[in-house]
């Protein structure tokens, strides 16, 4: 099980950052080890000094497929759900002016949240869904995936290019404006609509 991850698909987050558009998607990868373990904490690590928070919509594949048309997209999944991706920013600043790969920021263990999982279904039109992030009570991240600059569909036509998706592979879908570096003891809920998704305590 993998977890594929699409940067800079929401033009606000990209403005915030000060990173260009890219004309092709930004795709990176997360081994299933990034997965923070159910009912666990989230631990800021040693080696970063401004971990942050990424809430994203997530999609879980429930069959393979490669080279997947955008029209059949919707045939690979059946669940969505809401996660993070935490991101060592400075250490991600670090690498980048380097030019090198990302992993170390962003594929360390414990920095995937993902929340629980409800059939697509729930909400129909996954085109205009709404989602946010509150950090100790208070909405810092507010996004809608009808301001995604990729969609899901389109997202899994363009991975599945590259890599050969499996059933329980999780793709990750992009972050709005509102990224912030987390503290100790603070208490992280993301919601689609009102609906609670997950709830991470930070040590």
């Amino acid at each position: 099980m993998k977890l594929i991850c699409i940067g800079r698909n929401y033009s606000n987050h990209i403005a915030e950052l000060k990173n260009e558009t890219p004309t092709e998607p930004v795709v990176f990868l997360k081994p299933d080890s990034a997965i923070l373990l159910k009912n666990q904490p989230f631990f800021i690590p040693d080696f970063s000094k401004n971990v942050q928070h990424e809430v994203e919509v997530l999609v879980k594949i429930n069959k393979v497929g490669k080279h997947i048309a955008s029209k059949f997209a919707h045939k690979y999944y059946n669940e969505i759900g809401l996660g993070i991706d935490f991101t060592a920013r400075d250490l991600q600043q670090t690498l980048k002016s380097k030019g090198l790969p990302w992993e170390k920021a962003k594929a360390f263990d414990g920095s995937a949240v993902v929340g629980r999982w409800v059939p697509k279904s729930t909400y129909g039109n996954l085109a205009a869904l709404p989602f946010s992030l509150r950090k100790n009570n208070a909405v810092v991240q507010s996004g809608n995936t009808k301001d995604m600059l990729l969609a899901i569909d389109d997202i899994i036509a363009y991975v599945s290019q590259f890599f050969t998706l499996k059933i329980g592979d999780i793709i990750f879908t992009g972050t709005p404006a509102g990224v912030s570096a987390v503290e100790e003891n603070d208490v992280l809920e993301g919601y689609i609509k009102e609906e609670l998704f997950f709830s991470i305590k930070v040590k």
